[in-house]
């Protein structure tokens, strides 16, 4: 059995039943940073069917375990707990912290406590024989006292206003918002984040085909979208079929950031979200970025009157993907103040409260350097983009727009592209246009393009991306050509379009134009989103053909 640390030593066990209760007391750990007068250990409470996700976050943090069986023969000095739920009252101490696991208390769920009360409110989570076990109780708003006193007023003397660690190191993490962003390779897009909660009522439960949609219904040069999946969906499903149920989205472009920390990163990096009724859209609202609803009803797990209950009231409601960009103009801007207000006390000033609070149960005085919040770490490497798409184009003399899309879609195209050594066979045998970036240098361009025309009878440009402003296309009729893809610059900032998008421009005008390749050379009007460059499209030297790929 481990020890807890010598018998001088104070000892705090942080005690969870979930992942997300294990998330909010790692986000909390600040407090005690830098002492080393404090003995720390985890163990995981039974009783939560959403466990399976628990210890594997658990171990990627390096922290100190002990099992349920083993804590309970122990008497520890503190211990803090994110949910009222489970066995908790077995444990022994001194003094014990219960803490807030979400964004203000929205939700009730009919199967368990006292009909329409939260958890985080209700006297039959609250009490034992009568009276509060916890020594301190902690708030995230002052309105939530006013609910306290209403539901249990015998746990009004223990509570303290103490604001929300998360969403403060949500705000710290600004900062990194534009690193985060080039890690998603996000660009100039508009990243939508579809925030789903755990159960029934929840956004995948009622709309499982919505992610795929979005990823194929929005154009790949406008939009990117990340799922955002409660851990308890997570470890409900199981990783496997949760991959399973998600790949067709992925391969189309999702982004799908795990439910430890990467999850806020993208949040932080994100513009807006499409959301259902749980509290990470009140994260959202208080980050500043735009709310959609998207079409729960209200449910039965929604309280009525609570802030999340309001703030879904004044969104936009989501119906179909093609008003999408409407919906994000009018969210856009929208006032959300009033709301994350009513839910979000002491900005900035979590993490010092709660010391305050953890060290007077501990009988200890604290550290003088402040706690601070920890920076999120950077998303890690997204899932590789669509290697085939297809591809929309309206040639209006010189002037060529473009709207790319995952391959998939049922809708009028002009022609299909793909990545070739990436997509599949399939894929590249009805591609007109084949890219390539620079990789072994195994091949030169004119070798590698003689190759591809060979071997696919259906391509008709084999394009070789350089860089971002240089390619190289080899047309089956028409020759080699050089292209020069200049940035666009406005109000001190460089915005690219995709070189493959550009490729994708010169296709188009080359078949609508057909004999004016005697013209070379031309510039070409390019509108992608809403970046209009002018191309340059030239005869390519012979000597460039020889560049390695």
């Amino acid at each position: 059995m481990p020890e807890a640390g010598p018998a001088t030593k104070p000892s705090v066990l942080l005690a969870f039943r979930s992942a997300v209760a294990l998330h909010r007391l790692l986000d909390v750990l600040p407090v005690f940073e830098g002492d080393d007068r404090i003995d720390r250990w985890f163990t995981q409470v039974p009783g939560s069917e959403f466990d399976l996700d628990a210890w594997a976050a658990l171990d990627r943090s390096g922290a100190r375990t002990m099992d349920f069986e083993q804590a309970r023969e122990r008497h520890f000095d503190l211990i803090v707990f994110a949910s009222p739920k489970g066995e908790l009252r077995s444990l022994s101490a001194r003094t014990r912290a219960l803490l807030p696991h979400g964004a203000g208390f929205n939700k009730t769920f009919h199967s368990e406590g006292s009909p329409g009360l939260p958890s985080g409110l209700d006297p039959a989570f609250l009490l034992e024989d009568g009276e509060p076990w916890a020594d301190l109780h902690g708030l995230g708003h002052g309105s939530e006292l006013a609910r306290l006193a209403e539901h249990c007023p015998l746990s009004v003397p223990r509570a303290v206003v103490v604001g929300d660690p998360t969403l403060d190191r949500l705000r710290e993490s600004q900062g990194l918002r534009e690193s985060y962003r080039d890690e998603l390779g996000v660009g100039d897009r508009t990243l939508l984040a579809v925030l789903s909660t755990h159960g029934k009522e929840s956004l995948l439960s009622r709309h499982h085909g919505l992610p795929l949609e979005l990823v194929l219904h929005l154009p790949v040069d406008s939009y990117r979208v990340a799922l955002v999946i409660h851990p308890n969906t997570v470890s409900a499903l199981g990783p496997h079929n949760l991959a399973e149920y998600l790949r067709p989205a992925q391969r189309a472009g999702l982004l799908l950031p795990s439910s430890y920390q990467e999850w806020a990163s993208v949040l932080v990096a994100a513009d807006a979200v499409l959301t259902d009724h749980g509290s990470t859209a009140l994260y959202a609202a208080a980050l500043g970025h735009a709310v959609i609803l998207d079409g729960y009803d209200g449910g039965s797990e929604l309280i009525p009157g609570t802030p999340m209950a309001r703030l879904l009231a004044a969104a936009p409601r989501f119906t179909r993907v093609a008003e999408l960009p409407e919906l994000l103009r009018k969210a856009t801007g929208s006032d959300t103040s009033e709301f994350t207000a009513e839910t979000f006390a002491h900005p900035d000033r979590a993490l010092p409260r709660l010391r305050t609070e953890l060290y007077r149960l501990l009988g200890l005085t604290p550290p003088r350097t402040p706690p601070k919040p920890r920076l999120l770490p950077p998303p890690a490497a997204p899932h590789a983009p669509a290697s085939s798409l297809v591809v929309r184009a309206e040639v209006d003399g010189r002037r060529v727009y473009v709207e790319r899309f995952p391959n998939g879609i049922e809708l009028p195209v002009h022609h299909r592209v793909a990545q070739h050594g990436a997509a599949g066979f399939t894929e590249q045998r009805s591609a007109e246009v084949l890219w390539r970036r620079p990789g072994t240098g195994r091949w030169s361009v004119a070798g590698w393009a003689a190759h591809v025309l060979d071997e696919l009878p259906g391509c008709r440009i084999a394009a070789a991306l350089l860089s971002h402003e240089r390619c190289l296309l080899v047309h089956r009729h028409h020759g080699a050509f050089a292209l020069h893809v200049p940035p666009y610059r406005a109000d001190g900032r460089i915005r690219r379009i995709d070189p493959d998008a550009a490729v994708s421009a010169v296709y188009a005008w080359l078949v609508a134009h057909p004999r004016l390749v005697g013209e070379l050379p031309v510039e070409i009007e390019c509108t992608v989103d809403t970046v209009t460059v002018r191309l340059e499209l030239g005869a390519a030297d012979p000597e460039d053909l020889d560049a390695e790929l």
